[in-house]
């Protein structure tokens, strides 16, 4: 232990952290730049931030405050001492209604005092989209907007005081009239009164330097709002008096299209006065699916409110006609009006992916010019990207002439660097030549600091040095940001990387073959972050259980990042700190669907324990969970499903069998089917039984066959009923296993192994390749696998990307080869959870079609079930796969009517409904076979078993 880590540990009640895991996990923001912190402290509260900052000041450390790690600019990293809010100092402390104010701490994700204010129909103004992770401690260090600036203002609009602790442990309360000022800061300002009153740039979203000017007495000497927006370098926010605002009742979306941006660009100043609370800009180049919105080549996003909805219907309609478009839309429902506001949100995302899948990076994220000069200036931007050979995709807050970018810079070569130089410097002019700022949002951090004189003048920026030295005069707070800079190109987060591909198992096809490519995908834009999911997502169902950042998607992402760089984190793939983080991975692939820029933690993590592991002893759990397939394999051939069954329920070698396996001992061990959906299938094809309809292959998969083969008895009479031809993949010769996707190798990263499986699987399967039969899968993570993880393992076998074509869910099956028939008509409720791979990698329309046909409603869950294959099972596992399972899955069980029906089409989800739940799951296709029986349609899956 350092004698800094000792001090501080004897200092402050909250937690120290000096170890590579906590370090690696702060080196970078959501920005290019990476520093490497010496340690981390989570202040319990204002003492444990003044004991830190007394220490730091005695040994000449730096300090960084730091929220929820989303700054866009650099200025949430250090190379001295990060201070952690989000852990402890993280509550709305009080909330009056009838003065709209809230007192809240540094570390409260924005969202929380959302849904604090929420029921007296109050909120807070500003809302960036990363309103679901982001702080108000970021954001006021930040001076943060969001999409509703337009009606409500930027953060330090929305401060009424703020209680901050100086570099040298001085306690104040800052507000109007000077309240809270520092001895010297009312001289600096009577003396150059002139320049503050004619130095600043006058538009709405002016955010770069200091804000010096709200210190001027005719704007009431407000030290408050002249702190928001100095990025923790003047002193440390421990609490918070915000103004809340009255949320409308109602709101309504209008969607205006136009040819191109620049048309909407010089569009969105022209409807400020009808006062909507957002005009947002996007352009077609970064919207995956326009098939949502009107016609045209951009759109503008306005909302409105009212007192009703028909209220805010009219102002939309309002703007609609006074708006010059190609095309328009209303949304007035609440569900649809969200759908549209996601593709905006994920933007920060998507835009780092450009189409082709060339990556763009932030640095010039957010610059603002006066609204009505934005469509001349998107313009000259779109030529200055041209003349670098640059690409970029703006989008923004086009109300506040905001522009955010993402921008294909290469930053891993010194000519790349060098350019990123030039561009930034002559796009810094371009900005000041229309009457603009640097930041428009995001502050200027490390990104935009250094161009700060381009903007203000060289006397301005002393100005800022002078007062950032009445604050602060030891430089102690985050140093290099906004005076003396760092360079804008130092420091840049790529340059530890590998410089050539590592040696890797998956062939990572979006990213070049390259691990540190895919690994770089994660921006840090903490979608991950988030405390609850919504709707149908399901990322990151282990951060939601545990709240820590090193079980986040971000979090592995940085970790793996550490790794590769080889300086924090110095194991390389023996890394023990990189494993415990991946080791409460789910594996759910929730990421691959809902991170904004597809990061595949699944793939990562078997990527990584393949080479982990490589050469040395695996676990227990990877050996008796990983090998299923093999295990279940041998018991069939062996005909002792009975033996195992009474073996495994006799309390003490069922306790030892789980002790030696690595399974939790709270779990009960599945019991085996007594017989096998393929013996079963044999017997029923003697007798003749089948169609003459579409040939389909139905997938025998591991858990199907041996655990749950009434789902292939049931799936076998929906198929027929439906006219399709029901056969099962070729048999292997005796002795020799079946088909296998290979899935529990893969998630154990048994990566050798599983490309032993699949090439056998491939070689059963050639036969029904060259007839191009589908293949429908019962099971949505063995579906999963096919479709992704064996074309990816096995890139060079053509037969792989074959198979993974020809695969269909069972409602896909329905819906693309039988879809006029008509399924038999239940008209219950419906309810569960959609599968996580299913949702991930497979998508449920199909399913939702097939649903609605057969009458049954009621939206499933999102989120995880937490058994999730051999998760749940491993020992150490059992709390976070349960919290998982009580997020979202078993309170929507709970709250079930007594008819509905409990849908699972996945092994995992049923089992942990059971053991958890004490209820029973269904496979859609067991719920339609009883109606089919039901109707006197076909047998049921009882009779066919007799």
């Amino acid at each position: 232990m350092t004698d800094l880590e000792g001090e501080l540990r004897a200092a402050v009640r909250g937690e120290v952290r000096f170890d590579a895991t906590a370090r690696a996990l702060v080196t970078m923001d959501a920005s290019n730049y990476r520093r490497v912190p010496l340690g981390v402290v989570a202040p319990r509260d204002a003492d444990d931030v003044a004991a830190a900052l007394e220490v730091c000041r005695e040994r000449g450390v730096p300090v960084v405050a730091r929220g929820g790690g989303t700054s866009i600019a650099g200025q949430a990293t250090g190379t001295g001492l990060v201070l952690d809010f989000t852990r402890h100092m993280n509550r709305v402390l009080a909330l009056d209604p009838e003065a709209r104010t809230a007192v809240v701490q540094p570390g409260l994700v924005l969202d929380r005092l959302q849904e604090a204010a929420a029921p007296h129909g109050l909120r807070f103004g500003p809302d960036p989209s990363t309103h679901s992770r982001c702080t108000l401690g970021g954001m006021i260090g930040n001076n943060s907007c969001g999409s509703h600036s337009v009606a409500w203002g930027t953060t330090a609009d929305n401060v009424r005081e703020l209680s901050v602790v100086t570099a040298r442990g001085r306690r104040a309360r800052l507000g109007p009239g000077w309240a809270g000022a520092p001895d010297g800061l009312r001289a600096l300002v009577d003396g150059e009164l002139a320049r503050l009153r004619t130095g600043f740039p006058q538009l709405p979203r002016r955010i770069s330097g200091y804000a010096l000017d709200a210190l001027l007495p005719e704007k009431g000497a407000d030290v408050a709002r002249s702190f928001c927006g100095s990025e923790g370098t003047l002193g440390v926010l421990t609490e918070a008096v915000v103004r809340l605002v009255e949320s409308p009742r109602a709101r309504a979306l209008a969607v205006l299209g136009y040819a191109d941006e620049s048309a909407a660009a010089e569009a969105a100043a022209g409807l400020l006065p009808y006062g909507p609370l957002t005009v947002e800009g996007m352009a077609a180049d970064l919207v995956p699916s326009p098939a949502a919105l009107p016609r045209g080549g951009a759109w503008l996003f306005v909302e409105t409110g009212g007192e009703s909805a028909a209220e805010a219907h009219a102002r939309a309609e309002a703007v609609v006609r006074a708006a010059d478009v190609v095309d328009a839309l209303v949304v007035t429902d609440p569900g649809g009006q969200r759908a549209l506001w996601r593709v905006r949100e994920d933007a920060s995302g998507t835009a780092t992916r450009m189409p082709d899948g060339t990556e763009a990076w932030p640095g010039w994220e957010d610059c603002a010019v006066p609204p009505a000069r934005l469509g001349a200036y998107l313009r000259e931007f779109r030529g200055l990207l041209a003349a670098h050979g640059l690409r970029g995709t703006p989008y923004g807050h086009f109300g506040d002439g905001c522009v955010h970018v993402r921008i294909d810079f290469d930053l891993l070569t010194e000519r790349g660097v060098a350019r990123f130089r030039r561009f930034s410097e002559e796009l810094a002019d371009l900005v000041v030549a229309h009457g603009g700022s640097l930041s428009g949002e995001h502050g200027d951090g490390q990104a935009r600091a250094e161009l700060l004189p381009r903007m203000y003048g060289a006397q301005m920026c002393a100005l800022f040095e002078r007062a950032k030295a009445v604050w602060d005069p030891d430089d102690l707070l985050n140093p290099g940001m906004l005076v003396r800079p760092h360079p804008l190109d130092a420091g840049l987060r790529f340059a530890p990387l590998p410089r050539r591909p590592v040696p890797v198992a998956f062939g990572y096809p979006a990213d070049g073959g390259d691990f540190s490519a895919a690994v770089r995908r994660c921006v840090g834009v903490a979608k991950c972050r988030t405390a609850t999911a919504s709707g149908p997502a399901v990322m990151c169902p282990s951060f939601r259980a545990t709240g820590e950042e090193e079980h986040s998607t971000r979090g592995r992402a940085r970790l793996l990042h550490e790794m590769l760089a080889g300086e924090v984190v110095t194991g390389g793939w023996r890394s023990t700190e990189v494993r415990d983080a991946l080791d409460l991975c789910l594996s759910c692939k929730g990421c691959r669907s809902d991170c904004p820029v597809g990061v595949d933690m699944a793939t990562y993590k078997a990527e990584f324990l393949h080479h982990h592991y490589a050469g040395r002893r695996r676990p227990a759990a990877h050996l008796s969970m990983g090998r299923l397939p093999e295990w279940l394999g041998a018991v069939d051939r062996t005909r002792t499903a009975p033996l195992v069954n009474a073996l495994a329920g006799a309390g003490p070698l069922a306790r030892l069998g789980k002790r030696l396996g690595g399974i939790a001992a709270e779990r009960q061990i599945p019991r085996l089917a007594p017989e096998t959906f393929t013996r079963w299938w044999g017997r029923r094809r003697s007798t003749g039984t089948g169609t003459r309809g579409t040939g389909v292959v139905l997938w025998p998969d591991t858990f199907t066959e041996h655990l749950s083969p009434s789902v292939g008895r049931a799936a076998v009479r929906v198929l027929e009923a439906a006219g399709l031809d029901v056969t099962l993949p070729p048999s292997p010769p005796r002795g020799r296993s079946r088909v296998c996707c290979g899935l529990t190798y893969v998630s154990t990263g048994q990566l050798d192994r599983a490309r032993t499986v699949m090439r056998r699987t491939l070689d059963l399967m050639t036969p029904v390749l060259e007839t191009g039969t589908p293949v429908v899968v019962l099971e949505p993570s063995c579906a999963a696998a096919l479709r992704t993880d064996l074309p990816e393992l096995l890139s060079g076998d053509p037969r792989a990307a074959r198979l993974a074509s020809r695969v269909l869910t069972f409602a896909e099956s329905l819906d693309r080869l039988a879809p006029h028939w008509i399924p038999p008509r239940l008209d219950r409720p419906a309810t569960g959870q959609t599968h996580c791979h299913q949702h991930a990698v497979l998508g449920d329309a199909p399913d939702r079609r097939l649903r609605a046909a057969a009458g049954l409603t009621g939206d499933l869950s999102g989120g995880c079930c937490g058994l999730a294959g051999n998760f749940g099972f491993e020992r150490g596992h059992y709390e976070v796969s349960a919290a998982c399972a009580e997020e979202q899955l078993l309170p929507a069980v709970r709250l079930a009517p007594e008819d509905a029906v409990i849908l699972a089409d996945g092994f995992s989800c049923r089992t942990q409904l059971e053991q958890l739940g004490g209820v029973r799951g269904r496979h859609l296709a067991e719920v339609l076979a009883e109606g089919l029986e039901e109707e006197g349609l076909g047998e049921t899956p009882g009779q066919a078993a007799k």
